[in-house]
């Protein structure tokens, strides 16, 4: 079984959790995640399945860009990725700075979506993000149509610094601070693979 690297529990949701993917076991489920008609922002809408293998093949060679599987309750769930943004994404495009890590996410398509889901797994990702104490900034860049994603990015503490032209869409480009993180969410981004929650009680 490969080792989880984050496992955070939900209070109303149950247990998210991290592993780092097996691209020959796990490309044909990506495959179908990445090229859902959901999953038009991910610009591999038209990859077969050797393209999808070759690009997360791509991604597990290279030294500043990795990819996980997302589990929910021991299923795979969603993808997360992380990436160094002075060097993948944003080269030239963003104020980098010490500390600063760039993230993708993506859900699995389903036919009974689950309420309050895909909150969870942004705030899931970004307390694994946080839970290194490296890290100081979660740097993100989505297509600036995407508004869905924007909302979930402003509930966990993202702040828009403005769009940016990219070669493959014009993103807008957002940061999330620790404190940010915290602030929004209540959760405790504890160093190791267990996260801790914390909610405030109101009178």
């Amino acid at each position: 079984m490969t080792q989880l690297v984050h496992v955070r529990h939900d209070r109303r949701l149950g247990e998210f959790a991290l592993r780092a993917i097996d691209v020959a076991a796990d490309a044909p489920l990506l495959h179908r995640w990445v090229t859902h008609p959901k999953a038009a922002f991910w610009l591999m809408q038209d990859a077969d399945l050797d393209a999808v293998a070759a690009e997360y093949r791509r991604i597990a060679e290279h030294p500043h860009h990795e990819a996980y599987l997302g589990l929910w309750r021991g299923e795979p769930a969603f993808l997360a990725e992380r990436y160094d943004p002075a060097h993948v994404e944003l080269v030239g495009l963003h104020d980098a700075r010490p500390g600063d890590v760039g993230m993708h996410f993506l859900c699995a398509p389903t036919d009974t979506p689950v309420s309050g889901f895909t909150r969870a797994v942004i705030t899931t990702v970004m307390a694994w993000l946080f839970a290194d104490p490296a890290t100081e900034r979660v740097v993100v860049e989505p297509d600036v149509r995407n508004t869905a994603v924007q909302a979930l990015n402003a509930a966990v503490g993202f702040e828009v610094v403005g769009p940016v032209t990219k070669p493959e869409k014009t993103a807008l480009l957002s940061i999330c601070t620790r404190q940010g993180f915290r602030a929004a969410t209540d959760v405790i981004a504890a160093a190791g693979t267990e996260t801790k929650e914390h909610h405030r009680d109101h009178a």
